[in-house]
């Protein structure tokens, strides 16, 4: 090889070996640019590639009965998502995910095909759908965890209860009043995915302990059992609209029963008619009749120098005040306020209303709790109506004596009688006894709450022994009568009013209002049908449900007939002289 060659030949060698050098330079100044400049912001940026942060709601509070019986818990439940930009095929995964979930096909492929972010295929599905998409092993679908609401009792307390959305919010009952007791808070939990979407170890972040609360109600599930069973029968038998009935401790406030009818189920309440879903005898109210005559008799002995004793002419079933005139079922003559309260006279009640004036009567009527919120902890409770007494001519004071040109919730006019049966006293109606946290221990009990006293002892005491007539031989309310125990009540039967504020013409709110057993009273029981077909007195179709309610509530809360207790007190006294 000549001279010049060779010289070539390693000017060659030395400029490739130089580029490779300056090369292998270039790398390792741009590894070292990478590493020590842009390491913390690439780390960054691919850390956040694998590390999803994810919201986790934390399983929402129980809801018991009074002896910790489950109305409403909540269970684990499978949500499933799909990432869209990991889809090899969105409309081959549309409709696979349509046909298996029974969404509609159309709808869904629309849903995946506007952009790349997370979507919600089905939230809480079935544990076979879960295997059934599972078994398709789409790519970009997860499998969330999260909780679903459920009611074991089914339709049973379900408008006191309540129920939740798909998103674990309260939406009904004291699902609703207590939500942000009910749910606790919110927690952030990191999650690491690979590049297919997939999960591996990693996952990490706040403390899951629940901050959730659980509530304990004074409803008592047997008794709340025994109340709907004996309204629906009612209902049914005479061919109703709906039914209401309250059962509550007239010395605590404590509520052991609502019961609305028509039921609903909160599994599946999407079936239902959102009537249904409204706990009616806390929100809506009616002209309560002659139960109100409890009332106006109660303002004349507290108000009106009146004794039981104290007789009014009934003007033989027909009484004109100005150009409205006044009806009896029955031509009565002169009447004592004992048998105006017995035989339920509308003119003895009004003739009272005339002799004590408005004002009084509107002050116990207020006094009861009329025209104003219990503050019982349900949603939508309604104020009733009672306008001021300086608005009412002699007629209004005179219907208002038995009932009409006013209104009431259910939950007023139980408390209002409650009131009678413990000394005269009105306490707030109430239906959660205590808050406890997920370990049971109590962090907030509830204590039964006077209002006022209402009227005195003494005129509570005396009207107890009248309404103890209502349900004797030849008062309006013998179908309550109770065999072995002394009950106090009184029957109601009202005209409804239409639309245009007229009262309809053959359409009634029927009721019976009492408590028992009389000489120391443990439930007052309210039963109201609205519309009842045929008959429709409140002695007739209201009373027989009351009377199965007290008497069956009576028997499991293990309160003896009054001549078992005579009977024993009689044996003990044979025995021990």
């Amino acid at each position: 090889m000549k001279p010049t060659e060779k010289n070539y030949v390693k000017l060659r060698i030395t400029i490739v070996g130089s580029l490779f050098i300056v090369l292998f330079l270039a790398i390792i100044a741009k590894a070292f640019y990478i590493q020590v400049y842009q390491g913390p912001e690439l780390s960054e940026k691919a850390e956040r590639e694998i590390r999803k942060t994810m919201t986790v709601r934390e399983k929402r509070g129980g809801i018991y009965d009074t002896n910790h019986h489950e109305l409403a818990v909540s269970i684990d439940a499978v949500s499933i998502g799909a990432y869209p930009k990991q889809m090899k095929d969105r409309n081959e995964a549309a409709s696979k995910l349509s046909k298996t979930l029974g969404l509609n096909p159309k709808a869904f492929k629309a849903k995946l095909a506007a952009g790349n972010g997370f979507k919600w295929v089905k939230r809480k599905v079935t544990p076979r759908e879960v295997k059934a998409v599972r078994e398709h092993s789409i790519a970009g679908i997860d499998f969330i965890p999260e909780h679903s609401r459920y009611y074991p009792q089914s339709t049973l307390a379900a408008q006191i209860t309540g129920f939740t959305g798909l998103d674990g919010r309260g939406l009904e009952g004291v699902e609703f009043y207590y939500d942000a007791q009910l749910e606790g808070e919110d927690k952030k939990i990191v999650v690491m995915k690979d590049a297919l979407g997939k999960k591996f170890d990693g996952a990490h972040g706040e403390s899951l302990d629940s901050s959730a609360r659980n509530l304990i109600l004074t409803v008592d599930k047997t008794i709340q059992y025994i109340t709907e069973k004996a309204l629906e029968e009612a209902v049914k038998e005479h061919e109703a609209k709906l039914g209401m009935a309250v059962v509550m401790n007239p010395s605590t406030g404590a509520v052991y029963a609502i019961a609305n009818y028509p039921f609903f189920n909160p599994n599946a309440y999407g079936r239902f008619d959102r009537s249904a879903y409204r706990n009616r005898a806390i929100t809506d109210t009616f002209e309560p009749g002659s139960t109100m005559k409890i009332f106006s008799v109660a303002a004349a002995i507290e108000h009106g120098g009146c004794t039981p004793s104290t007789i009014f002419y009934c003007e033989n079933g027909k009484y004109r005040v100005g150009k409205f005139t006044i009806h009896d079922t029955h031509e009565y003559g002169w009447l004592s306020v004992q048998k105006i309260l017995k035989f339920s006279s509308n003119i003895g009640a009004m003739k009272i209303s005339e002799m004590i004036g408005a004002e009084p009567l509107h002050q116990t009527f207020k006094g009861f709790g009329f025209g104003e919120p219990t503050g019982i902890d349900c949603p939508g409770e309604a104020p009733g109506a009672l306008t001021p007494y300086q608005k009412w001519s002699q007629v209004h004071t005179g219907v208002v004596a038995f009932g009409h040109g006013m209104s009431a919730t259910a939950i007023q006019l139980a408390a209002a009688v409650s009131a009678i049966a413990n000394k005269g006293v009105l306490m707030k109606p109430y239906v959660v006894k205590a808050i406890t946290d997920q370990k049971g221990n109590i962090v907030e009990e509830v204590k039964p709450k006077v209002v006022r006293r209402a009227v005195s002892e003494k005129t509570s005491e005396i009207m107890k022994e009248m309404m103890r007539s209502v349900v004797e031989t030849g008062g309006t309310g013998t179908a309550a009568h109770i065999e072995g125990y002394a009950v106090c009540g009184k029957t109601g039967t009202a005209r409804k009013v239409n639309k245009e504020g007229r009262y309809e013409r053959g359409s009634y709110i029927s009721s019976f209002v009492g408590f028992a057993p009389a000489e120391s009273p443990i439930m007052t029981v309210l039963v109201v049908l609205d519309d009842p077909k045929n008959q429709y007195y409140g002695g007739t179709v209201a009373a027989p449900a009351f009377k199965k309610i007290v008497r069956e509530s009576l028997d499991y809360m293990n309160i003896p007939p009054r001549n078992d207790v005579e009977r024993l007190t009689a044996a003990l006294g044979e025995v021990h002289p």
